[in-house]
């Protein structure tokens, strides 16, 4: 399905613009990351559902996520709910090392098989409450949420960026969904607004580790 990955990345090219991204999406072929019944819309530009009633995300909303990250080769990099583990994928092209959390057992561990069958080597898997992030593996330079929250749900998060770390994520306001871009920058938070999204909610769950 080589053919097929290198033809999304190169119809994403119209709104992504970084390379190593585009690079990314070509190499990872998306169809092993959906269920069977759904590989023949695999590489169609649209969310696709999967078990636990979660979804794998539009390739151009996971690209443009990608994309404002800025990730560098060295990052450290914590995935928020890795669903079908598609984003943790690209994201183990483009950073140093990854860490995956999960809050639904089976999805995280069909996710791991799927990735440790493409050979890639520097993603670590982790059942739990996403919310909270990981606070034994922070500081992490990127941080990536796949599922919505509010303004103030990141705060446990944006605790665990390192000075110049970058967070993107879905928030939840008035019953719309935009991306977020921030930057720890020395002591603050700054925060930019992006494009409006559609994410399934996500949720905090105290009875996780």
């Amino acid at each position: 399905m080589a053919e097929h990955a290198g033809s999304l990345a190169r119809r994403l090219r119209k709104v992504i613009a970084d390379p190593r991204v585009l690079a990314a999406i070509a190499e990872i072929p998306r169809d092993v990351f959906v269920p069977e019944d759904q590989r023949s819309h695999a590489y169609d530009n649209t969310a696709l559902p999967i078990d636990c009633g979660q979804t794998i995300s539009q390739p151009l909303v996971v690209g443009r996520m990608l994309e404002v990250l800025e990730l560098q080769p060295s990052d450290r990099v914590l995935d928020v709910g890795t669903g079908s583990g598609y984003h943790a994928a690209l994201l183990s092209l483009l950073a140093g090392r990854v860490w995956t959390i999960e809050r639904h057992p089976s999805l995280a561990e069909r996710a791991q098989r799927v990735i440790s069958a493409l050979g890639l080597t520097n993603v670590e898997f982790f059942v739990g409450d996403g919310s909270v992030g990981l606070a034994t593996a922070a500081p992490f330079d990127a941080i990536n949420v796949a599922a919505a929250t509010t303004a103030e749900g990141l705060d446990t998060l944006e605790q665990q960026l390192a000075h110049g770390g970058r967070l993107v994520a879905p928030i939840e306001a008035d019953g719309d969904q935009r991306l977020i871009l921030e930057r720890r920058v020395a002591d603050r938070i700054d925060r930019a607004w992006l494009e409006p999204v559609r994410f399934v909610p996500l949720v905090h769950d105290p009875a996780q580790p």
